[in-house]
């Protein structure tokens, strides 16, 4: 299920602060963790694709920080608390809870182990993570945790009805945990973004859809992501006219949001 990188390509520094990074060998999760690496964070990268891995680590490598890559599948049984054995003690400044996919389609006709799949990834892994590394965090008195999120969590999303509450879910607990946190130096932040230039779309069977027209550069969305996160902000959506939409909906009939969010799944480029 995992392998390790030859200890000696992945230099640490030990006074540099220390972020690990899940779903990093792409998109969103690569863009987040050269945000950090750029920062002076060093960098765990976790995710399936050993080669991608250590591209992204090349890349980290590049900026003048430092990466080491753990090669783990979060979908597979044991996945989570592998990752938690190969961090073991060492002083997490940050957890991204990045890793995550998205099914678009009719629910019935949806594959039953996918759907579990990702269930099990957007929420059980992002939710066992941060238990697992949450207390060393308090203990210490300080500590950031980034949940990624969608604007998806803001209203039902017909044609993608599980992912959508997958996300909703992500939004709720990371306020709950926050507020929980609060006083203890350790804060949580739920970035919310829109659609995205990622290879999301075609996981999720949803290029040409009319949603990913506008898309956002994937580095945009790090960078406000990792600027909120250090700022000690519980909520980023990214970009005006989602944080516009996400404002609306809360003072919009659910029906009619679900309406119109279905209305925009279904239209095409």
């Amino acid at each position: 299920m995992m392998d390790m990188a030859p200890p000696e390509s992945l230099p640490m520094h030990e006074a540099h602060p220390l972020a690990l990074v899940t779903g990093a060998s792409s998109g969103i999760g690569t863009e987040i963790a050269l945000e950090l690496a750029r920062r002076g964070f060093d960098l765990i990268l976790s995710g399936r694709d050993a080669e991608r891995l250590t591209a992204v680590a090349d890349q980290v490598l590049a900026t003048g920080g430092a990466a080491e890559i753990q090669i783990v599948d979060l979908e597979a049984p044991g996945g989570i608390e592998a990752l938690v054995t190969q961090v073991g003690s060492r002083e997490l400044e940050i957890l991204v809870n990045n890793a995550g996919f998205g099914l678009s389609g009719p629910l019935e006709r949806e594959s039953p182990e996918r759907l579990a799949a990702m269930v099990h990834l957007n929420v059980t892994a992002l939710t066992l993570l941060t238990r697992a590394f949450l207390p060393a965090m308090v203990a210490r008195g300080h500590g950031r945790i980034l949940n990624v999120a969608s604007t998806g969590a803001f209203q039902p999303c017909p044609g993608m009805a599980a992912y959508g509450a997958t996300k909703a879910y992500v939004l709720s607990f990371s306020e709950a945990v926050a507020e929980e946190l609060a006083g203890t130096g350790v804060f949580v932040t739920a970035l919310c973004p829109g659609p995205t230039r990622t290879r999301f779309a075609e996981r999720a069977a949803m290029v040409g859809s009319f949603l990913f027209r506008d898309a956002m550069a994937a580095d945009a969305v790090a960078r406000s992501g990792v600027q909120a996160l250090l700022a000690g902000r519980r909520l980023r959506v990214t970009g005006w006219r989602n944080r516009l939409m996400a404002f609306a909906i809360r003072f919009s009939p659910r029906g009619m949001t679900a309406r119109l969010a279905k209305a925009m799944m279904l239209k095409r480029n």
